[in-house]
């Protein structure tokens, strides 16, 4: 069973930065795939990053290319998300998941772990 607990929303301007962190409770994070996906009021849950197990691999998608970066920190079972030049249309609320599978990561389907969700709101 692993647990997941979001932070680091909050209200931010067009341009600005913020770093959303998740930590994971548990054993053998390092196993797990983990990744972001955000859902905007009326939306369907998106996609946003996913980093490996180790961390030597990850993809974005194109909406965040460029501006978004997701790390993780074994060691203190944490993955990171820093997002810069938010914009408006990332406003959402932001969860993390685990991914125990090896591929499909673009699919939430493909997650066994969700934490509660931390909302972030970029005003223009």
């Amino acid at each position: 069973q692993v647990q997941l607990v979001e932070s680091g929303g909050g209200l931010v301007q067009a341009g600005d930065s913020l770093r959303l962190s998740c930590v994971a409770s548990g054993r053998m994070f390092s196993t797990y795939a983990m990744a972001w996906f955000r859902q905007a009021p009326g939306k369907e849950r998106e996609f946003v990053a996913v980093i490996s197990g180790s961390g030597r691999s990850t993809d974005y998608a194109d909406s965040v290319k460029g501006r978004f970066t997701i790390s993780r920190d074994n060691a203190k079972n944490t993955v990171y998300l820093q997002m810069n030049s938010l914009k408006p249309e990332d406003t959402a609320t932001y969860y993390c998941g685990a991914s125990p599978y090896g591929s499909r990561w673009f699919q939430d389907r493909m997650y066994d772990y969700w934490g509660q969700g931390t909302q972030v709101t970029v005003s223009s």
